[in-house]
């Protein structure tokens, strides 16, 4: 075997060519890596909104709360459900929510669409993960609103104190809070009852129900969906909001990785050419390694290895890139919810690998014809070459 601080120090000798076909390498990796950490983001901002002992109740058929209606009636027949939580009042821990999308202005001029969340009393009781972080909470039958921190300097007045306008009416904001980066931080939370006589929308559009445990949600969701008294659909928080993020998050997900596709193109022939100027400029030198006994396998393996070596700091340098934009943040419609909603570029360790094994395939692939070029190679031609 050819020793590989042979393929090293070549590479290291036409550092400008190598140097480039490493940067193009990397610019497609990044891009590969980007898109995968921005459709990973979508699908944590959006899961991170849901409690594995809460339920979603939809009425059948809905795929989400903006296409449901359910009967205020629902409410106490699943409030006296032996797997429901309670609150420290002893109250049964289950609201009726009503969602409404409403305009924002925005700084610059332009709208954009948040969602408004009707909330009942136990709103806030049932999801932990909701925290206010100043102000109170907005008081029942008043037109108070709660902001979710995304949404804090987004519009005129939108902060602690101001007063924002929609449906002809004024809203104050009396508190803000945060929801681990869910989904909930881009939405504004106001009485339930309020919410709907401003949009002459008497019902609900959803029912939240905390029960004591997992296995009870389990139960829970079973005796709901084998009583004839309810036409719903019962589902696991966590899993209606992984429903969500999938539109969004496959859509991102395969244009970006079409475009990579189309890029890795150009990256492999690039490399296919610096390798093929490696070859050609050390024609002799093969020929000498040939001589003293080295098989044309090895050749072809040294080749190949050196082309990897490209690929692999292309990717090393594509997911160092990548990282980079993990503090930057997004705002996009979501076309499931049509509200606006935030979200960042999130790494996991899976796609920092995917990211190099994708650098080094693109490597191998371009270094594989002038590999066969130069273990194909006869002695005397190479030596005369």
């Amino acid at each position: 075997m050819i020793p590989l601080y042979y393929n090293t120090r070549s590479l290291w000798a036409r550092r400008l060519s190598t140097g480039l076909t490493v940067v193009g390498l990397g610019l497609v990796v990044f891009v590969f890596a980007a898109v995968l950490m921005l459709a990973n983001g979508i699908e944590s901002a959006l899961a991170s909104g849901g409690d594995p002992r809460n339920v979603v109740l939809l009425n059948k058929g809905s795929t989400s709360e903006l296409m449901s209606s359910v009967a205020r009636d629902a409410l106490r027949a699943l409030g006296s459900a032996t797997q429901v939580a309670s609150s420290v009042e002893g109250a049964p821990l289950v609201a009726g929510e009503l969602v409404v999308p409403v305009l924002l202005p925005r700084p610059d001029g332009n709208e954009s669409n948040v969602n408004a969340r009707g909330i009942g009393p136990q709103s806030f009781a049932i999801r932990p993960i909701v925290r206010l972080i100043a102000g109170r909470p907005p008081k029942a039958g008043t037109n108070e609103i709660a902001l979710g921190e995304a949404l804090v300097g987004r519009s005129p007045g939108a902060r602690l104190g101001g007063e924002l306008r929609f449906a002809e009416q004024r809203w104050p904001v009396v508190g803000v809070f945060s929801a681990d980066g869910g989904a909930y931080e881009s939405e504004l939370w106001v009485d339930v009852n309020r919410l709907g006589s401003a949009f002459d929308r008497p019902g609900l559009n959803s029912i939240v129900v905390r029960t004591g445990s997992v296995p009870a949600r389990d139960a829970f969701i079973r005796d709901v969906e084998g009583d004839p008294r309810f036409t719903l659909d019962a589902k696991p928080e966590p899993e209606y909001w992984a429903e969500q993020a999938t539109w969004l998050a496959s859509f991102i997900r395969v244009l970006g990785l079409f475009v990579s596709f189309i890029f890795s193109v150009g990256a492999v022939l690039g490399a296919m050419i610096t390798m093929y100027a490696q070859v050609s400029a050390r024609l002799t030198e093969l020929g000498m390694l040939r001589a003293v006994g080295y098989r044309r396998r090895s050749v072809l393996a040294s080749i190949l290895i050196e082309s990897a070596v490209l690929g692999a700091a292309g990717g090393v340098l594509g997911a160092l890139g990548a990282l980079a934009t993990r503090w930057m943040e997004i705002r996009t419609l979501n076309f499931q919810t049509f509200a606006e909603v935030r979200f960042g570029f999130t790494p996991t360790l899976g796609i920092v690998v995917a990211a190099l094994v994708f650098g080094t395939v693109m490597g191998v692939l371009g270094g594989m014809l002038p590999a066969l070029r130069a273990s194909r190679l006869s002695i005397l031609d190479a030596l005369r070459a």
